[in-house]
C-alpha cells in the first residue's frame, strides 16, 4: 500500500512512483525480461518502462487529505 498526500502529486512524486515501481519489476521480472530480450533482440529499456507503468495499476493507493 502506498500512502500519497492528496496536495503532493507533483512530478517529482510521480517520478518517485516510477522508480519505486521500476525497482519493483526489475527485481521481479528483470532476469526473465533480459531472457526474453536475448532470445528476441527486443529493446530491455523499453520493455522494462512499459512493465513499470503497468505496476503502477497493481499498487492500492491511499490518499491523505
Amino acid at each position: 500500500m502506498i500512502y500519497i498526500k492528496f496536495q503532493d502529486l507533483s512530478l517529482e512524486k510521480q517520478e518517485e512512483l516510477l522508480e519505486v515501481s521500476r525497482e519493483h519489476v526489475t527485481h521481479l521480472f528483470g532476469d526473465s525480461i533480459k531472457k526474453y530480450v536475448s532470445e528476441t533482440g527486443a529493446d530491455y529499456e523499453r520493455l522494462i518502462e512499459e512493465e513499470t507503468i503497468k505496476n503502477l495499476y497493481s499498487y492500492d493507493y491511499v490518499f491523505n487529505i
